[in-house]
């Protein structure tokens, strides 16, 4: 039993480390094109998005609450902020808009 949990934990350790290593050794010196790297830029908003758009619209107590938070984090990310600060600019609109409720 065991030894079963313990090559289990070897396993995904594995194959979590795989795809997160398989492009350093891949990709080692060479440039990627403009538009690959344009793409990759743009993958931590995407997931972002992903993650975010369904509590937006399935928000339990008021849905105003989710499409406040929604267009701060569009605008954010529209000017160029850093993911953090979409997420922490989002949070402190919502701070001051549950404030004047």
């Amino acid at each position: 039993m065991k030894s079963e949990i313990v090559w289990m934990i070897i396993g995904m350790g594995i194959v979590t480390y795989l795809p997160r290593m398989l492009p350093f050794v891949l990709f080692k010196g060479k440039e990627m094109p403009p538009f690959l790297q344009g793409v990759l830029k743009n993958v931590p908003f995407a997931t972002l998005g992903a993650l975010i758009f369904p509590g937006i619209l399935f928000i339990h107590e008021d849905i105003r609450y989710g499409l406040i938070g929604a267009v701060a984090a569009f605008i954010a990310a529209f000017l160029g902020a850093n993911v953090i600060v979409v997420v922490l600019g989002s949070i402190a609109v919502l701070t001051v808009f549950s404030g004047m409720l």
